[in-house]
C-alpha cells in the first residue's frame, strides 16, 4: 500500500496495518500474508482524506524466485532484452523503516545494485543476449558488472505516470537525449569515506580524486560533439561597486559530428589554483546548444565576477580571492578537464 494522510488494512478481521492521521505524504507499507489455495481471503482497505494531494495505492503481488532455466524460457528466442533494474523510492528515503541488504533505516549502506539484478543481467549476457540495462534509482549506482554485460545503460530516475513513455522515446530513437548526471557516479562503496565521516574529502566531483564511473554531467547522445579551444575576452563589470573587479566572456566552437541533430550541455567549471585545500572544480555556468547534423557554432557564456566567488578560510567569507584562476569548458566535469584556460583575477 501506499497512501497519504490515514489508512487501515483489514485482513479476515485482523487489522494489520493501522495509520489513522493525516500526513501530507505517501507512506508505504509492505506485508507478506499465508493463503491457502481455493480458500477465499477478505480484505478491506479503509482510506480517508484530509489535505492537498490524494494517494491511495494497493496492490497484491505474489513473491518467487525463478530459476535461470525459468527465466531464459520467458525471455525466449528474443535479442534484446530491456532489463529495467534499480531500487526504488520505498528503499530509500528519510525516516523509513527499511532493512534490506543495503539500507538502514532509509540510509543507503553501500551503493552497490542489488546482487539479484546483477545475476539476471549477467546470466542473460552469458546466454548471448543483448541487454540494455534501464536503472532507476534517486541516487548513484555503482554498476561496474553492467558496464561489461549491458550494450547501454539508461539512468531513468523516478519517472512519473509517463515515464515507461520517455524511456521507449529515448530507446527507439525518436528522442535524442541530452540529460547530464547531476551527481557523481562512483565504481564502488569503497571509493567513498565512511558514512559517518561529515568531511568533503573525497566526496563529490568537487572533491573526487579517484576516477569516477561515470562523472558529474556525464551523458550521451545519439550523436557527437567537438569543441574548440576556448579563448576568453575580458568585458565591463556590472559591480560598479568594486575597484577594477573582472567580468569575462568565454568562447568557444561547438561541432555536431554525427548525421543527427541533438542538444549538447556546454558546462564551464573554474578553479582557484592557489587554493589547496579548495575544490579541484566547481561547476559555474552551462548552456543548451541544439545543433542540426554537421553544423558548427560560436557559442558565448559569460562569466560575471561572481562566478569567481570561493569559500576564503583566511576572512571566513565567500569572496572572490585575487588570484590565478582556471577556467574549464566541456560536456562533463572530466572532458572539461581537456579545454583549460588561465585568467589573472584582480
Amino acid at each position: 500500500m501506499g497512501c497519504d494522510d490515514g489508512y487501515r488494512l483489514i485482513i479476515d478481521g485482523d487489522t494489520v496495518a493501522d495509520v489513522w492521521k493525516g500526513r501530507a505524504r505517501v507512506q508505504m507499507l509492505n506485508k507478506p500474508i499465508s493463503v491457502k489455495a481455493g480458500k477465499p481471503v477478505k480484505i478491506q482497505v479503509d482510506y480517508f482524506q484530509k489535505t492537498d494531494m490524494a494517494v491511495m495505492q494497493f496492490d497484491i503481488v505474489k513473491n518467487y524466485t525463478p530459476t535461470e532455466s525459468q527465466l531464459l524460457a520467458e525471455v525466449g528466442d528474443a535479442n534484446v532484452v530491456v532489463f529495467v533494474g534499480g531500487i526504488s523510492p520505498s528503499l530509500e528515503g528519510e525516516e523509513m523503516k527499511v532493512s534490506e541488504p543495503g539500507f538502514k533505516g532509509g540510509d543507503r549502506t553501500d551503493i552497490e545494485l542489488p546482487q539479484a539484478q546483477r545475476k539476471v543481467m549477467e546470466m542473460l549476457h552469458r546466454a548471448g543476449k543483448r541487454v540494455v540495462f534501464v536503472n532507476c534509482s534517486g541516487s548513484t549506482i555503482a554498476m561496474v558488472p553492467e558496464t561489461e554485460n549491458a550494450e547501454s545503460i539508461l539512468q531513468a530516475w523516478y519517472p512519473g505516470e509517463r515515464g515507461g513513455e520517455a524511456v521507449a522515446k529515448v530507446l527507439f530513437g525518436e528522442v535524442n537525449p541530452s540529460g547530464k548526471l547531476p551527481v557523481t557516479f562512483y565504481k564502488s562503496t569503497s571509493d567513498l569515506p565512511d558514512f559517518l565521516d561529515y568531511t568533503m574529502k573525497n566526496r563529490t566531483y568537487r572533491y573526487f580524486k579517484g576516477e569516477a564511473l561515470f562523472p558529474f554531467g556525464h551523458g550521451l547522445s545519439y550523436t557527437s560533439y567537438e569543441y574548440g579551444k576556448p579563448t576568453l575576452k575580458k568585458v565591463k563589470s556590472e559591480e560598479r561597486r568594486v575597484k577594477n573587479s573582472s567580468a569575462y566572456s568565454l568562447n568557444f566552437s561547438l561541432s555536431n559530428k554525427g548525421n543527427r541533430e541533438g542538444t549538447e550541455v556546454a558546462q564551464v567549471y573554474i578553479r582557484r589554483m592557489d587554493d589547496a585545500e579548495g575544490p579541484i572544480k566547481t561547476l559555474k555556468a552551462f548552456k543548451r546548444i541544439t545543433l542540426k547534423a554537421g553544423e558548427k557554432q560560436q557559442v558565448t557564456i559569460s562569466l560575471p565576477r561572481q562566478s569567481f566567488e570561493g569559500w576564503d578560510s583566511q576572512t571566513n567569507t565567500m569572496r572572490v580571492v585575487p588570484g590565478k584562476y582556471q577556467i574549464f569548458v566541456g560536456g562533463s566535469s572530466a572532458e572539461a578537464a581537456k579545454n583549460v584556460i588561465e585568467v589573472k583575477v584582480k
